[in-house]
């Protein structure tokens, strides 16, 4: 049965609810993964050293055992204050929410309203795509790319991290997606787009760490910004960037004034870069620096 553009759409949603819910998880438990895992490897260095031991050749038990006892689905989902196993009822994706009053049903402490928007939002990213493009793999590619950058902004916004795990599979699937055709943007064009991205931030930071001595940006944020060149191309990472530094401008003073910014006076670049990639997918990156150049005059 043919169920039409916005019934697919609508299943799409329904999806994206559900990877939502899973993105709360990632959001939660990769950076703990990240640290313990890195915790475990320096343990075992001193360890070694101390013994004068060989150097190591690949992760030793101890990194085994904090991988292993704490991943995305182990152990199951727990309330924070209290310890109270999440049933199966209690997880439906924005539904449960509602009905527990955002509180935990064991001892009422409250859950935090970020979850249900963090599914709401992915919902209505996987919604847009299904409507957009159909059920076609152009969706699938673009409903992966939403779901990233949904993790990658709330990853980043909490611990300043841009996890590799997410980033550089991000950026191969946008060359791989341009290469199959997926998208729109021919591979040359996808290729210089990730160059360009990289090395433009790239040479940001060298600049601003060689005048002031300090570090004005991570890492991460070189390889996102080439992943959203290779999803978008590089004639659009002029748009980007410039939606990204307007808005975190604006954001950055707000918090400034409201004695908000963190230890440092500093907020993280990377989810203004997810805010702008995701706006380009809807709107085109055309059609954003055009409105930004109106809401500016110019």
């Amino acid at each position: 049965m043919e169920l039409g553009v916005w019934g697919n759409a609508a299943l799409l949603g329904l999806l994206g609810l559900l990877i939502g819910s899973f993105l709360n998880v990632v959001i939660h438990r990769l950076p703990k993964m990240m640290e313990r895992q890195w915790a475990a490897e320096c343990a075992d260095f001193v360890a070694q050293t101390e013994n004068n031991s060989a150097a190591l050749e690949g992760p030793t038990e101890t990194v085994a055992r904090a991988v292993e006892s704490f991943n995305l689905w182990a152990p199951p989902s727990r309330c924070p204050s209290c310890g109270h196993a999440v049933r199966w009822h209690e997880n439906i994706p924005v539904l449960s929410y509602l009905w527990l009053r955002g509180r935990c049903s064991a001892c009422k402490s409250r859950i935090s309203p970020r979850y249900p928007l963090v599914e709401l939002a992915t919902g209505c990213l996987f919604f847009f795509c299904g409507w957009h493009w159909g059920l076609t793999l152009t969706t699938a590619a673009w409903c992966g790319f939403s779901a990233a950058l949904m993790a990658l902004a709330f990853i980043d916004w909490d611990t300043t991290l841009l996890p590799d795990y997410i980033t550089l599979p991000l950026l191969w699937a946008g060359l791989i997606a341009s290469a199959l055709q997926w998208t729109a943007v021919p591979l040359f064009v996808s290729v210089m787009g990730a160059v360009a991205g990289y090395l433009s931030l790239w040479t940001v930071y060298w600049a601003f760490k060689l005048v002031t001595g300090k570090e004005g940006m991570g890492h991460g944020d070189f390889k996102l910004f080439a992943a959203l060149g290779a999803w978008f191309g590089w004639p659009a990472l002029v748009p980007i960037i410039l939606i990204a530094s307007v808005i975190g401008a604006f954001v950055g003073i707000g918090m400034k004034f409201a004695s908000q910014l963190r230890e440092g006076g500093y907020i993280p670049f990377g989810p203004f870069l997810v805010g702008s990639g995701l706006a380009a997918m809807v709107f085109g990156p055309e059609a954003i620096l055009q409105g930004l150049l109106r809401s500016l005059g110019l």
